[in-house]
C-alpha cells in the first residue's frame, strides 16, 4: 500500500513538473566584465523557474565579450533559439547591437515567439518595430530630473561625460540635450566632455586612466559644486573614486545600481549571502560611502535596473504565456518591477516616435533616486515638465 502511495505521489510530481516546464524561455545576458547585473538578473530568473535541462523553463545563453566585432556571432545565438519547438518568449537583459536583425530571423521563423528587449542599444524606432515589448530606463524623464536632482543635492554645475559613438545613439543624445536645458533653466553651468571610448584601441584600462587623471583637473576647473554623470558604464568606476576622494557630486549612473562602479571605486566586497539581496547590498554601499566622508554627495537606484528589469520582464513574459496578463498592459509591466524591487519608487510612461506616434510596446520606465546619507529624493513623486519631453 505504501509503494502504491509512493508511486501515485511521484506520478503527481512528474505530471505538476512536466506542467510547469511545458515551455521554454531563453534568456540572453552579458558577461561580467560587461555587463554583471543583467547577468545576475539572468541567475536570478534561473533560480526562479529552472534549466529547462534540467526540467525548468529557461535556456540562458551569454552573448560575447567583444559584441560589437562579433555581431554575427550574437545574432546567430539568438535566432538559435527559435530552432527550440518549445521557446515561447526570447528576453535579452541587455539589448546589444544586433538584435533587432536577429529579432527579425526569429519573426521569419516563429511567430509565435514573444520577442522582449531590455535596454535596446539600437535605434528605437527600429526595435519597437522588432519586438513585441521593449523596456528602457527613461532617458527623457531622466534627461530632467538627473540634473534637477544634483541641484537640489547642492550642485552648481554639471559635467556630460561621452563620446562620438554614444552620442550618436538618438536617446542618449536627446538626454544630453535635455540635460543642457535643464542646467540652464536652473542657473546651472553646463559642460561636455569627451573621453575615450572603452572599446577604442585604448581598452577599458585607458579610458579609466584617462577619468582617474581628469576629474581632479575638473573639480580644480569647474569648482567642488560640480555634478559628473557619465553615458558609459566603465567610465562610472573611476568617477566614482574620484568623487569620493577629491569632491564633487554623483546623483546616478547610466544604468543605476548599488554594485555600478561603487564596488571596484571603494573597494566594498560583498559575502555570499549578500550578493543579490539589494537592501543589504544598498545598506553596505551606503556605510562605506558615508564613512567616506561623502554623505549627501553620491547617489544610485537602490535596486539594479539591469537585475530588475530583466526579472520584471521574465515575470511579465511568464504571467503573458499563461494567460495571467495582457502583453501591453502598463499596469501589469509597473507591478512586475514593483514586485521585485520592495520600497523603491516607480514612474513610466511610453515612447513617442519621431511621427509623435506612442508606441504602446515600447515602456520607458525610473526608479527614483537614493542618495547615500539622506535617503529617496522623491523624483519620481515629479512631474516632468512637457516642455523638455520634446527637445530632440
Amino acid at each position: 500500500m505504501k509503494k502504491m502511495l509512493f508511486s501515485c505521489l511521484l506520478m503527481g510530481m512528474t505530471a505538476v513538473s512536466f506542467a510547469e516546464s511545458d515551455y521554454h524561455i531563453g534568456v540572453l545576458s552579458g558577461t561580467v566584465p560587461q555587463s554583471e547585473d543583467s547577468l545576475r538578473g539572468a541567475e536570478a530568473i534561473l533560480k526562479k523557474y529552472g534549466k529547462a535541462s534540467d526540467g525548468g523553463k529557461v535556456i540562458h545563453l551569454t552573448y560575447p565579450y567583444n559584441f560589437m566585432q562579433e555581431m554575427e556571432t550574437t545574432i546567430t545565438q539568438i535566432a538559435s533559439l527559435a530552432d527550440d519547438p518549445k521557446m515561447k518568449a526570447i528576453i535579452m537583459t541587455e539589448a546589444i547591437p544586433g538584435t533587432v536583425e536577429a529579432f527579425r530571423r526569429v519573426r521569419e521563423k516563429r511567430p509565435d515567439i514573444l520577442l522582449l528587449a531590455n535596454v535596446p542599444h539600437e535605434d528605437p524606432e527600429m526595435i519597437a518595430d522588432a519586438a513585441d515589448l521593449v523596456m528602457d530606463q527613461d532617458a527623457i524623464s531622466r534627461g530632467y530630473l538627473i540634473v534637477k536632482a544634483a541641484k537640489d543635492m547642492g550642485a552648481k554645475n554639471f559635467i556630460h561625460i561621452s563620446f562620438p559613438r554614444h552620442l550618436s545613439y538618438e536617446l542618449i543624445s536627446r538626454r544630453r540635450n535635455i540635460m543642457k536645458k535643464t542646467a540652464e533653466d536652473l542657473g546651472m553651468g553646463f559642460y561636455d566632455i569627451s573621453a575615450p571610448d572603452p572599446v577604442s584601441d585604448v581598452g577599458v584600462a585607458g579610458a579609466q586612466q584617462y577619468i582617474l587623471e581628469q576629474v581632479p583637473n575638473w573639480l580644480k576647473q569647474y569648482g567642488k559644486d560640480t555634478a559628473f554623470f557619465c553615458t558609459n558604464d566603465a567610465h562610472t568606476e573611476p568617477l566614482l573614486k574620484r568623487v569620493a576622494e577629491e569632491g564633487g557630486y554623483f546623483v546616478e549612473a547610466e544604468l543605476p545600481s548599488p554594485t555600478m562602479g561603487y564596488p571596484g571605486a571603494l573597494g566594498i566586497k560583498f559575502s555570499d549571502d549578500e550578493k543579490g539581496n539589494w537592501p543589504k547590498i544598498l545598506a553596505k554601499v551606503e556605510k562605506t560611502v558615508v564613512n567616506k566622508g561623502a554623505s549627501g554627495r553620491m547617489g544610485t537606484w537602490a535596486y539594479s535596473y539591469n537585475f530588475a528589469g530583466a526579472q520584471a520582464l521574465a515575470d511579465h513574459a511568464v504571467n503573458v504565456i499563461e494567460e495571467k496578463e495582457e502583453l501591453l498592459d502598463f499596469d501589469a509591466i509597473m507591478k512586475s518591477l514593483e514586485d521585485n524591487t520592495p520600497g523603491a519608487g516607480w514612474n513610466g510612461s511610453y515612447f513617442v516616435d519621431s511621427n509623435e506616434v506612442e508606441r504602446e510596446n515600447y515602456v520607458f520606465t525610473y526608479q527614483d533616486t537614493y542618495v547615500f546619507g539622506k535617503g529617496y529624493l522623491g523624483m519620481t513623486d515629479l512631474e516632468v515638465p512637457e516642455k523638455y519631453k520634446v527637445i530632440e
